[in-house]
């Protein structure tokens, strides 16, 4: 043990390093990006990548996976859309409303679904976000198929105008690395490493005296808030919230994203919504060709990177140290 301690406190020191670094190129890039690429487009997929972070939260570091991750973004969307455009709250108000509203949905959802695994807990979930489907469909105030348009940017606390692109970037960018940086600290928080033991082996985390079905109830609710908040922001970022938002597709494309980047990874859900929002971005001139093209590289990049594109690079490092 005393040979062993010394090499595995190197091999932390090396890993923060290189996530310290990783971090900091990230936001370098972020301060660039708006000067280089289409802001809009940024937003966009800065949105998705709080999303799949999110979304990666639960099926990275609990092990449970859900495919209604949508009813949390899209009800977000809805309700800080509506709260924008016919309450006329300022943005950071609306924002909040949406948020609150996905944690209040994922403790609803939570609380039915917690106590069951695997792909029970899977079915429940979707059942559960095609019930609100519905209801987003049939319901006045969402607009039905034609959503809520012209949502209000407005000015954020009272000054910031929020219809001035450069403005609007930096308040997505500030929001997303904060909700970033949130959940880096709850997966290395003790907290996390519960989480972690109960994704390796519920059971012996249940025998050391864990209640694993609060910590997991803990776990989904955050996951859903920070899905909320991306969806939130989603809907002031093109002023619109649509069933989109709401439908299985999109949990479907947030699982895509995960698993491309990197299942359990830090940054692998962030470089997983950029590539994903990137094709679905450039390759809009193939027309219907564009699923066709999209699944040809999944298939590529699951049969080359099995941990993920993150996953792999960080393997490759491990190994190298």
């Amino acid at each position: 043990m005393e040979h062993v301690a010394p090499q595995v406190l190197t091999h932390r020191r090396e890993t923060d390093r290189s996530l310290y670094a990783a971090f900091a190129v990230m936001v370098v890039l972020l301060v660039a990006a708006p000067f280089v690429v289409y802001p809009v487009f940024v937003m966009k997929a800065l949105c998705f990548a709080l999303f799949a972070c999110a979304f990666n939260l639960l099926i990275g570091y609990v092990g449970l996976i859900s495919f209604g991750h949508a009813m949390f973004f899209g009800w977000a969307s809805y309700l800080a859309a509506h709260s924008a455009k016919v309450w006329g709250l300022p943005p950071e108000l609306s924002v909040i409303v949406g948020t609150l509203t996905a944690a209040v949905v994922g403790i609803v959802a939570g609380g039915l679904a917690i106590r069951r695994q695997g792909i029970y807990f899977a079915m429940i979930t979707l059942a559960l976000a095609q019930m609100l489907y519905f209801f987003a469909l049939q319901a006045k105030f969402t607009g039905g198929e034609d959503g809520i348009q012209g949502v209000p940017r407005g000015h954020l606390f009272g000054f910031i105008d929020l219809s001035r692109e450069i403005n609007m970037y930096a308040f997505i960018a500030v929001v997303v690395v904060a909700g970033f940086l949130l959940i880096y600290r709850i997966i290395n928080s003790p907290f996390g490493e519960v989480l972690k033991a109960i994704r390796e082996n519920e059971l012996r985390t249940i025998s050391l005296g864990y209640k694993t079905e609060r910590y997991k109830l803990v776990a989904f609710v955050l996951s859903a808030t920070l899905a909320g908040l991306a969806g939130s922001l989603n809907a002031l970022v093109f002023q619109l919230a649509s069933l989109t938002d709401v439908h299985w597709t999109m949990s479907g494309d947030v699982v895509l994203m995960t698993l491309l980047g990197g299942l359990g990874t830090v940054f692998g859900p962030v470089v997983g919504a950029f590539l994903v929002i990137a094709m679905e971005n450039y390759l809009a001139p193939f027309g219907q060709w564009v699923l066709v093209i999209q699944g040809a590289i999944f298939v590529v990049c699951v049969l080359a990177f099995r941990r993920g594109i993150v996953g792999e690079l960080a393997h490759a490092l491990r190994m190298r140290l």
